[in-house]
């Protein structure tokens, strides 16, 4: 082996970096050496002798030829080898792996009466069995080229993929790379949520002068907000139809379905809500028993599959039932129908069949077992156009005894929401608030085009719904509290800053969906739609999910809030 070695530019610094660790005379030493020449040789199709377990490294050709009196031909000798990976790399083949294993079965059947070892023998015999199962399995299989071409060793490019994101997020980005929340907000929300104080010293860490700065203008005559101040209150100002109007705080939990979230994330988001005297949005998978059990004021997502207050008609089409409704109402403070939401607007959602369980099932309304997936279609079909929506909406109210009722959107094609205005002036019924969903709203699971490409971002969004609005009459320029809609913002809403930003674009409440996830653990693994999220949050796996301990995560969720 030490032969070899000094022929070989890698092995001397394996050599050296095990000589580091362990006695120079050590099997294992001789055993790793050996085993890497022989990896070198077989790529270069040479033959190893070994007697006496001396290998003879003279028919070994060297990596380089440095010849001081010819460096033209040093120079045509670098070029002809790769400047990337290790050439035996390169060179590996199915040959090369039988010719490697073959010298492993050689030298696991010769290593104990050379080294005297069971244990050193039965390592190897075991290596050379792995070694030989991975590789056989590579080749046989024809779902991956890399693995059929470069058996065993292409299976570490998918080791490599796999831990990527882990890598990347611990080791590579910066503090300030959002993906989608960088690592200085996650901070923010771990530290709050935990009652932790979230100061920084030093000063700040951005520039300043970059384009795209934000930043706001303080008052050099700063006053004492009122209690009263923190509340905003919804239908207040529409008496003629709103006779239970909702005081709403001025941060609220955004909509995350039963199903995408797991039992206990549900439970410990409604009961940190109930504590801290802020709403809860259901999300479109309707009332679960968990969002019930927390007692926090909820606010009824009705999405296009009617989860919760609809049924399937003859042909198999999820329709809206107003008795279910009616009963079911008594749950929610207000009631919010999703025509759409920034993560994937003009887009349905599936639940897989293996997904429900029982209680999602009664929350969804669905028969259990269930033998299909659950789609939600794009469009709502309990109407057709702005006018029926203003009519269904009336008897939603109606059917409420008077609750608040309004409209999440994504901001889209800015001339259908002028149609949708125009509808709410011709028959003077209007939402007693609009949600305005940013572009870069969280989702479990979305089409990449979706997320990156479909709706507009919040900032434009919600500044052309309340220009709009103002312009109209249904909101009030200067004194907010004076209109008859009042707009909710979301959309990566998780600092004060982030707050104050919308507010000042016209917005009277913000929602924050990630940002409590955060509190309950969320690490952005980015496994939302695998079913695998290693923090219980996003997942119906209760082996995952029994880590997430409610009457402890309730507590973040409130202070975090």
């Amino acid at each position: 082996g030490r032969q070899i070695a000094t022929h070989y530019c890698t092995i001397p610094r394996i050599e050296f970096w095990l000589s580091s660790y362990l006695p120079q005379d050590s099997p294992i030493i001789t055993i790793t050496i050996t085993i890497m020449a022989m990896m070198q040789a077989a790529t270069r199709k040479v033959s190893l002798i070994c007697p006496k377990t001396r290998l003879n490294a003279q028919i070994l050709r060297p990596l380089s030829i440095k010849t001081a009196d010819d460096k033209e031909s040093e120079q045509v000798n670098i070029r002809s080898h790769s400047a990337g990976l290790p050439q035996f790399l390169e060179n590996w083949t199915r040959s090369t792996f039988r010719q490697v294993g073959y010298g492993l079965v050689a030298l696991s059947t010769v290593s104990f009466p050379i080294f005297h070892e069971i244990f050193v023998t039965s390592t190897l015999t075991a290596l050379t069995g792995a070694y030989w199962y991975v590789g056989l399995r590579d080749i046989r299989q024809h779902q991956q080229t890399i693995r059929r071409n470069f058996p065993v060793l292409g299976n570490v490019r998918y080791l490599l993929e796999m831990i990527r994101p882990e890598i990347r997020q611990y080791f590579v980005e910066s503090d300030d790379e959002a993906v989608p929340f960088d690592r200085n907000h996650r901070v923010i929300a771990y530290q709050r949520s935990k009652g932790v104080n979230a100061t920084m010293a030093f000063g700040t860490r951005r520039d300043v002068n970059a384009i795209g700065y934000e930043w706001v203008n303080h008052s050099l005559y700063p006053t004492k907000i009122d209690a009263k101040e923190q509340r905003v209150l919804i239908g207040g100002n529409n008496p003629q139809w709103c006779t239970q109007p909702y005081s709403s705080s001025l941060l609220n939990i955004s909509a995350m379905s039963y199903g995408a979230l797991s039992d206990r994330a549900i439970l410990a988001l409604s009961a940190g809500a109930k504590l801290g005297k802020f709403s809860h949005n259901t999300g479109e998978g309707g009332i679960s028993d968990f969002h019930k059990a927390g007692g926090a004021d909820l606010i009824w997502n009705i999405g296009t599959a009617y989860f919760g207050c609809g049924k399937f008609s003859d042909g198999g089409v999820r329709v809206f039932d107003p008795d279910l409704f009616a009963e079911n109402s008594v749950h929610a403070k207000m009631m919010e129908i999703k025509l759409s939401q920034g993560a994937k607007p003009a887009h349905g959602g599936m639940l897989p069949k293996e997904k429900i369980s029982p209680t999602i099932a009664k929350a969804r309304n669905l028969e259990f077992p269930v033998l299909e997936d659950c789609h939600s279609p794009a469009r709502h079909n309990a109407f057709s156009n702005p006018t029926e929506m203003c009519h269904f909406m009336q008897q939603l109210r109606t059917l409420s005894n008077g609750k608040p009722v309004g409209i999440k959107l994504c901001l889209g094609q800015p001339e259908e929401f002028c149609s949708m205005v125009k509808a709410f002036l011709e028959t003077g019924i209007h939402p007693d608030f609009i949600t305005v969903d940013g572009a870069e709203g969280g989702t479990g699971a979305a089409p990449p085009e979706f997320s990156n490409s479909v709706g507009t971002p919040l900032v434009e969004g919600l500044t052309f719904v309340h220009s709009l609005l103002v312009g109209v009459g249904l909101r009030h320029q200067t004194d907010k509290s004076k209109s008859k809609i009042a707009l909710i913002a979301s959309g990566k809403v998780l600092t004060g800053f982030s707050m104050y930003k919308n507010f000042a674009l016209g917005a009277d409440v913000c929602n924050a969906a990630r940002s409590f996830l955060f509190s309950l653990g969320c690490i952005q693994a980015l496994k939302c739609n695998t079913n695998t999220c290693p923090t219980g949050i996003t997942t119906q796996d209760p082996e995952l999910s029994w880590g997430l301990v409610s009457c402890v995560t309730l507590v973040h969720v409130l202070c975090i809030q």
